[in-house]
């Protein structure tokens, strides 16, 4: 007999069609809604009201599942809206959704499904899952291009792969809405998903100004040479790379170059200034084995960015700098930086800032010398640097090199 699956129904068709799916494929299906607090919906904002009359039993009802609703109110706060506000306060730029996909869906909400006796949490994340000869898991690119979620979901553990399912990882959207039109099921929410969903109208800066009393701070504006052009409102109003609301009349636009958050400045440049050449990332999450030497990846900086080129440098299990084949446009602190291997997911962690102490040739050490007792860890990695960061064709059909992880084959099982 099939195990029991949870699929996480937002209202959407997306995870309609997940729920669709698994049952069709005769695996006993229980849906699952959380609440976050933060709804459009005035029914889920009144504590007093019961349950039992919220439209996500709609759904349950064109399905034929039972539909248990979870009050996730101080999770999420706790864990995403107070990331959101403490990162831009810190002059970065946070990404909540690589927050709430571990600590949310497959953390809470896994938890609770679990105890209900579910073996699995399915959503309608565009992304797929493949379990190699050795038992470990991988993160796979959706088969969408245009709609894959594999981005968000980097920072998943092996335990929570284990019990993920992504139904929909080898359909494209179009085809989703065209089986669902065709079987009749209709969303009790028709509006796609947004990249931040607990600000509706609001703009950022008029969220974050609510949160906690938070109080505009002006400051000056300056260009990469120190000079004061003009006087901004509050960092928080502002992110790397931004051109809008600036304020400083120049013959060619001004972008936000950096936040500097201990002395309340904002500083400006133009668009070639935006430009870098490497970045380090912290916190990494190694879907598999982390690196033990540098390998060529590709890497994205952000959601709406073409995975590059790169190379990956470790300098501890959960730090690493990044060179880019090509410079890159506004690498901006926080946001999620996500390693690639052609359509696999290694991992991904948080941009720390552009790295201005990138390892040179100067000092370099030969890792037989290394390996031998003399020079240290930096001088490997200053070795490594310039073996390896050189500009490069395309390596996406080249082996890796330095890591344990075994690779996705064909003859891997696809769940």
């Amino acid at each position: 007999m099939k195990k029991t699956t949870a699929v996480a129904l937002s209202g959407g068709v997306d995870s309609l069609m997940a729920a669709f799916l698994l049952k069709a494929q005769g695996h006993p299906v229980i849906g699952i809604h959380f609440i976050t607090g933060y709804e459009n919906d005035p029914f889920c904002q009144n504590r007093s009201k019961s349950y039992a009359n919220h439209k996500i039993h709609h759904l349950g009802r064109q399905l034929g599942i039972a539909v248990t609703l979870l009050d996730c109110r101080i999770e999420f706060e706790q864990q995403v809206v107070d990331y959101f506000t403490d990162t831009y306060l810190a002059g970065q730029t946070p990404n909540p959704c690589m927050v709430c996909n571990p600590a949310i869906k497959f953390g809470a909400v896994l938890s609770y499904v679990r105890q209900l006796g579910a073996d699995y949490l399915a959503t309608g994340h565009y992304a797929r899952i493949a379990r190699d000869s050795a038992g470990n898991f991988h993160l796979r690119k959706g088969v969408d291009a245009q709609k894959d979620q594999s981005y968000f979901l980097a920072r998943l553990t092996q335990e929570q792969l284990a019990r993920a399912r992504f139904p929909l990882g080898g359909m494209t959207k179009r085809e989703v809405k065209r089986q669902a039109r065709a079987h009749g099921l209709q969303p009790v929410v028709e509006r796609e998903s947004q990249d931040v969903c607990f600000i509706k109208r609001d703009s950022y800066s008029d969220f974050l100004t609510r949160q906690r009393g938070l109080a505009s701070e002006p400051g000056p504006i300056e260009d990469v040479e120190g000079k004061i052009l003009g006087r901004h409102n509050g960092l928080h109003l502002f992110t790397i790379g931004q051109r809008r609301g600036i304020n400083c009349p120049a013959a060619e636009p001004y972008y936000v170059i950096r936040i500097d958050r201990k002395n309340n400045r904002l500083v400006v440049g133009l668009k070639k200034d935006l430009l870098s050449t490497a970045c380090r990332v912290v916190d990494i999450n190694w879907i598999n084995a982390a690196p033990a030497a540098a390998q060529k990846v590709l890497t994205r900086v952000r959601y709406r960015h073409k995975e590059v080129p790169s190379v990956l440098l470790p300098v501890d299990p959960r730090t690493a700098i990044v060179r880019f084949d090509t410079a890159q446009e506004a690498v901006t602190p926080g946001q999620g930086a996500v390693f690639y291997r052609e359509d696999e997911i290694l991992g991904g962690g948080w941009i720390d800032g552009p790295d201005k102490n990138a390892p040179s040739a100067d000092n370099t050490e030969t890792e037989d010398q290394n390996s031998a007792g003399s020079g240290t860890r930096g001088n490997r990695l200053a070795a490594d640097f310039e073996r390896y960061c050189r500009p490069m064709t395309d390596h996406r059909n080249r082996p890796s090199e330095g890591t344990n992880s075994q690779p996705v084959t064909r003859k891997d099982a696809e769940i």
